[in-house]
Order: C-alpha cells, then structure tokens, then sequence
C-alpha cells in the first residue's frame, strides 16, 4: 500500500482533494498510464513466448493484455475528457463519456475476443505440439504477480476517488489472474501428459475474453440507459429526508446520474398544510443542503402540503388505503385531497404500481372504482398511476 501512496502523491498535485474534479482527473489518469504500460510489457512478454514456442494459448493470452491495454487509454482519454466543465450544450457536465468510453472498449474486446475463438478452432482442428520452456512458465508466473498488483492497485485507486470504472477495471485484473493461471495450468499438463489442450484453453481465454466484453457492454448500456438507483442510495436519501422533524411523508422519489460526481435527485415531500409556508421552505432548503454534503447529490424537493385535521378526508384517506390493498397489497398512493360537493365527492390521488404488475392502468382504475362505489356510489376516484417501487 506505501507504494500506492507514493505513486498517487508523486504524479497528483493536491492529492488529497479527492472531491475535486481535477484531482480525480489526474487521479484516473495516472492509473490509466500505469495500466498502458503495465499491458505492453505483459503482451511483449506473452505473445513473443508463445510465438516463439507454438503456443496459441500464451498467444491470446498476450493479446488479452493487449485488449487491457488498448483499455487504458480509452479510461485515460476519457478522464481527461469527462473532467471538462458544464457548458451551454452539456448543462450537467461531460462525465457520461467514461460510460460511452467504456461501450467502446467492450466492442473492441468483443471483436478481438471472435478473432481469438477462430484461430483457437483452427488449433484445435490442426493440433500441433508446444515446446514446453520454462522461460514461457517463468513469463506466466510474472504476469500473474504483476496482474495481482495491478488488482490491487486499481482497487486501490477506485475506492480512492469513488471511480466505478477503476474498480470494473480491478475485476477485469482479478480475472486476468484466472485466465493466465489457466494457460499455466494447460502448458503443465501437456509437458506431464503429453496432451495437446493447447487450442482448447486457447479457445477458453477467447470465451472469456468474449464473457468481458459483453459484460462490460452490458453495464456501460445500462448506465446510458439509465438504471436506477442503488437501493442503499435511495434508502438513506430517504432515512435524511424523513430524519427531519416537519417531514410528514415523501414520494416519487428520483435519482438522475449523469457520471461519477454528477447525481441528481427529485422528490416530493409531505409537510402539514398549517404550518407556516417560509418554515416548510426553510425546512426543504434544509435538507437540501444536508444531502448535498452528506450525499454528494443535487437534491430538488416539491412541496406537497398536506391537510390534517379534516376528519372527513382522513376517514376517506384510510377507505383509499383498505380498497387499494384489496386490488394488490403492494400498490402505494400520495398526493391525496378530496373535493366534497353536493351529490357526490371526488377522490383524487397518484397510485404507485410496481414496476412488474401485469395491470394495465386503466384497469387498476376501474378495479378501484368498483369497490369504491359498493362502498359508497356518491364516491367517485380520481387516479394517477405511476409506475415504480412503492413509496414510503
């Protein structure tokens, strides 16, 4: 570990500013150089022994390092890039471009990862015999303990400045490990059995060369995409929001990311309707602020003022909640309000719907309309339905 913290205070100025956008700039940086250069001299060393003693497993194996490498600077471009301010077309920053980045190394591997399978069938197919040497063992035992180190390392660094590429990239060191203990594996077996597995492993390496790229794919689509919160992040959004005394409830709760340091989240908060409107808008600017520098996220709240001390609304409210669990136990409502008239009252309120209830909303409405006029036929709903995980 000292000699982690000697790189990363040797090449970052400030280095302890991990919240700065600079530092974590040049922090990434620096692991991208040590990752190019750390890849060339693995693939050097694998691809010219297994070139040198026909062994197409050592080949890919090199070539992997090869894909790593080409990765690097792909984190290193994009690092430098995703650090450039906000401007007039990029209102929210640039910091997506480490997940655009990283879609196009997944592609490359992809691509590399097809070429390895092929010339692996073609050794397979045409076997020919390895010159077992101990210079390609010692080569591979060298690249396991530098693979280890650069584990570390970019575990390291990721946890440093809260960089989920550096710790995919950690992983993907980890798996290194695994691949080229497996060559190892394969080499020794020919020497001691005589047997000739060298396409086959050869043809593993590129299976999982395959498995990485369309993993990382996978991951970098869903973030563009945009995949939900963590259930840990909204959980302790709503453990600070709710921590506030004043705080009645909340509910569509939503959280934007827009890359590493460039979260943002939305929510509606309940507050008693009685109470005075500057202390209810004092309350949420303090909330703001508090998520803001416990959080790291950009917190805007609605204000939803709710009334309390209408014992004909509460009395209806608790009727919406005993129906609604009769048309599915998991659905949630909010923003309810009752519009009394002559002949008949409205009950107007938003349903939260899991996202996997098979109900349409229409339905979800009629269901509900149904058993609340065998209850009662002057009382009429009015329903939104939103879909999403229930609300507190």
């Amino acid at each position: 570990m000292k000699e982690k913290e000697w790189l990363v205070r040797t090449f970052v100025r400030n280095a302890d500013e991990v919240h700065l956008d600079s530092v974590r700039r040049q922090t990434g940086q620096l692991g991208g150089v040590v990752g190019i250069v750390i890849n060339l001299v693995l693939f050097a060393v694998k691809f010219t022994a297994g070139s040198l003693f026909h062994s197409i497993a050592v080949q890919n194996d090199g070539i992997n390092n090869l894909t790593d490498a080409f990765s690097s600077i792909v984190t290193l471009v994009s690092f430098r890039m995703s650090g450039k301010p906000a401007d007039h077309d990029h209102p929210f920053g640039h910091a997506r471009i480490e997940y655009i980045a990283a879609s196009i190394v997944a592609v490359v591997v992809l691509l590399i990862g097809t070429e390895l399978f092929k010339s692996s069938l073609a050794k397979i197919v045409h076997p020919e015999d390895v010159l077992f040497s101990w210079i390609t063992i010692g080569a591979l035992l060298f690249s396991i303990l530098v693979k280890l180190w650069l584990f570390t390392w970019n575990k390291f660094l990721g946890r440093r400045i809260g960089s989920s590429v550096m710790e995919a990239t950690a992983i993907d060191s980890l798996s290194d490990v695994l691949t080229t203990s497996a060559v190892l594996v394969s080499l020794l077996i020919a020497q001691l059995f005589h047997l000739r597995i060298d396409g086959w492993m050869g043809a593993a390496v590129a299976c999982f060369i395959l498995y990485s790229g369309l993993r990382i794919l996978k991951e970098t689509m869903d973030q563009i995409l945009g995949r939900g919160p963590a259930q840990e992040t909204t959980r302790q959004l709503e453990a600070i929001i709710l921590g506030h005394t004043g705080v009645l409830g909340l509910h569509d709760l939503m959280v934007h990311d827009y890359g590493p340091h460039r979260t943002y989240a939305s929510v509606h908060v309940e507050v008693d309707a009685g109470v005075d409107i500057l202390f209810s808008h004092e309350l949420i600017d303090d909330i703001e602020r508090d998520i803001e520098r416990d959080m790291g996220i950009h917190l805007v709240i609605h204000l939803d003022p709710i009334v309390t001390d209408d014992p004909v609304a509460n009395e209806m409210k608790a009727l919406v909640a005993r129906l609604l669990a009769e048309v599915d136990t998991r659905f949630a409502f909010h923003d309810f309000r009752m519009v009394k008239g002559q002949t008949h009252s409205n009950l107007i309120f938003d349903v939260t719907a899991p996202f996997d209830c098979r109900m349409g909303d229409q339905e979800i409405k009629d269901r509900f309309q149904r058993l609340l006029a065998a209850h009662d036929p002057r009382l009429f709903s009015v329903i939104t339905v939103d879909r999403g995980d229930e609300q507190v």
